[in-house]
């Protein structure tokens, strides 16, 4: 146990003690005293349950979009992508991944803005995307931004699983009489559900959880949990509740948990066909 210490420790002071906090803050009223007054604004009807309903329903679609492309995506890299250009393709799918905050946020803006370069090239070929009800500070607008991060963070998550589909498994499936359809319907995609089903919590949970690019993108006007709780922590907090940023936290980490246990879940499921 002893070379694990340092690991321990970092994970002790970063990530148990913060959540051990933040949870005995949560319950805890202006003058110290132990109340759930904090939890009543999240459990009924409000701005506060309309948030994490509104981050619920982001987290769901973004999810959604990004695993079903990023799983088209990997199979496509997988089969046509090799060599130095797979590499490349590797190489570009990480730094899109790894994409967010401000930067991203002003991309999008200065792509799909009112005078984006992008809107204004759309227009000038007869399609104003303002036209309607579209605008990128917008729910729609968020979905598209969180999307551009989503799918290729599903490339580089499920292209092992669709890469790690033996070849045997398809001779002998054609050896037997079936067909490709049949053997995706009874071999392929059954084996690959368990790792799209976990890619898919993972991308829940970064959807979920992402705040910067919202919050640059937004300003707020689109209500979203973690904006919220930095809007408390930089305080702007009601007079009788200066905990109320701890118990959405603590909400959000109820959230967390419970989907990175479907992803531990659906990781040890897909595990038995990679021994």
């Amino acid at each position: 146990m002893l070379p694990l210490l340092p690991f321990f420790l970092f994970t002790g002071f970063f990530l148990i003690w913060p959540v051990v906090a933040v949870t005995l803050r949560s319950f805890q009223g202006n003058n110290n005293e132990w109340t759930l007054a904090n939890y009543r604004p999240i459990l009924h009807s409000g701005p506060y349950l309309h948030a994490f309903m509104v981050s619920l329903k982001l987290s769901l679609i973004t999810a959604l979009i990004g695993s079903l492309l990023g799983a088209f995506f990997a199979y496509v890299i997988v089969k046509y992508a090799r060599g130095k250009f797979g590499a490349v393709v590797d190489s570009i799918s990480a730094v899109f991944a790894n994409s967010g905050g401000v930067p991203l946020a002003f991309m999008f803006v200065a792509a799909f803005g009112t005078e984006g370069i992008v809107t204004k090239v759309l227009k000038d070929l007869g399609w104003d995307i303002y036209a309607g009800h579209f605008t990128i500070f917008s729910f729609t607008g968020v979905v598209m931004v969180y999307s551009f991060f989503q799918v290729p963070l599903m490339v580089l998550v499920f292209k092992p699983a669709i890469a790690g589909l033996r070849r045997e498994w398809e001779e002998a499936s054609i050896s037997l009489g079936a067909s490709a359809f049949t053997y995706w319907r009874r071999v392929g995609i059954p084996i690959l559900i368990p790792s799209f089903v976990g890619a898919f919590f993972l991308l829940f949970a970064g959807g979920f959880s992402a705040y910067a690019t919202a919050r640059a993108l937004t300003v707020g006007t689109v209500p979203l949990v973690p904006i919220i709780i930095g809007t408390l922590v930089d305080g702007n907090v009601i007079s009788d509740q200066t905990n109320l940023g701890d118990s959405l936290a603590v909400g959000m980490i109820v959230v967390a948990t419970i989907v990175m246990a479907g992803y531990i879940w659906a990781q040890r499921r897909a595990a038995k066909w990679r021994s």
